[in-house]
């Protein structure tokens, strides 16, 4: 009986998990960054964001979500 070293053994990596998401988070995406694009400085500053983080978070395709929000 022979043994096989397999501490060199090449395994190849795992795709990348495919993004799927429902008509409904993508809606809510868009609905709640065109919101956020339309609130002023003081009530930026009420939910704790200033102007420049709030522009680059409006700015955001809409399937560029945080991983809690994904179906």
């Amino acid at each position: 009986m022979a043994f096989t070293d397999i501490t060199h053994r090449r395994v190849a990596p795992q795709p990348a998990a495919r993004r799927t998401f429902s008509l409904r988070t993508l809606f809510d995406v868009w609905r709640s960054r065109r919101a956020l694009a339309r609130l002023d400085a003081r009530a930026l500053d009420d939910i704790g964001l200033n102007t420049e983080r709030a522009a680059r978070e409006s700015a955001k395709p809409i399937w560029d979500v945080p991983a809690n929000w994904r179906d």
